[in-house]
């Protein structure tokens, strides 16, 4: 698998891209050319250009929930890319209106329109997305120090109700050496995130994550976390977008982290 940061909060010194506070993956696996996410702005767009990423060869798009700045660039896409055999991958809420403090924070673009313009597969349940990849659906609550936050309310069915981010997912390469995490915020808890991986794919090696972690604070979720991939062995981090500077200095102390930044290529054997 080899993948590329077409979006992050970050970019690198002398690396001449666009940095907003999203996410964008471009990933490569087997024949399969992937989308995951879509960053806040048609940013990511200008960004796979300048890194000569056509993004009219991509098959599949996978969102991690349903947060503006990972499907905000959602119209642009749609604008940039005319194939109508994209498939879409996402949880089934990822497209409920979400709001906080009165504002909207959740998808630019609905439902309706999207499955108008690709091939939509909502679902709760884990589903391929390439012969190795697989999109894990609705992550269950295993682990008491990642407590589920509530962020905002969403309309579901036209009620609405409090958003603690059910639609929140990620998706896990595996390979022979073991898994590798791939996602976007983590609201759903980084460690609960890949406790679900290795059930799904019936392997408890974990090789690496790269995403958000939504870790801010030293609290005992950090603690936790922190306790968790040291006990896992996972040697190769790769925590960005969703993650305080605090909270990387306090991993680093015990774990090695690695940067990200736009451009950044991952070759994952």
């Amino acid at each position: 698998m080899k993948l590329r940061v077409l979006e992050d909060n970050n970019t690198f010194i002398d690396e001449y891209y666009l940095g907003e506070p999203a996410v964008s993956y471009y990933i490569e696996n087997e024949n399969e050319k992937i989308l995951f996410d879509t960053g806040y702005s048609d940013a990511f767009i200008q960004n796979a250009k300048k890194m000569s990423i056509d993004l009219n060869q991509v098959q599949k798009i996978v969102l991690s929930h349903g947060h503006n700045d990972h499907t905000g660039g959602l119209p642009y896409l749609l604008e940039e890319v005319k194939n109508k055999n994209i498939t879409l991958i996402a949880h089934e809420n990822c497209f409920e209106q979400k709001i906080l403090e009165q504002e909207e924070i959740g998808s630019p673009i609905t439902r309706e329109v999207l499955a108008q313009a690709c091939q939509l597969k909502l679902t709760k349940q884990p589903v391929k997305v390439s012969k190795n990849i697989t999109f894990l659906g609705e992550i269950p609550d295993i682990h008491l120090f990642e407590k589920r936050e509530q962020i905002g309310v969403r309309t579901e069915q036209g009620k609405t109700i409090a958003d603690t981010m059910k639609d929140d997912s990620a998706m896990v390469h595996q390979s022979e050496k073991g898994l590798f995490i791939i996602t976007g915020c983590s609201h759903s808890g980084i460690c609960n995130i890949i406790d679900y991986a290795k059930k799904i794919c019936q392997d408890n090696r974990v090789l690496g994550v790269i995403g958000g972690f939504h870790l801010f604070e030293k609290n005992e979720k950090l603690k936790g976390t922190i306790q968790y991939l040291k006990e896992n062995q996972v040697s190769l981090l790769y925590p960005c977008h969703c993650i305080s500077l605090d909270a990387k200095i306090e991993m680093a102390k015990t774990l090695t982290i690695h940067e990200v930044g736009v451009g950044m290529e991952l070759v994952i054997d």
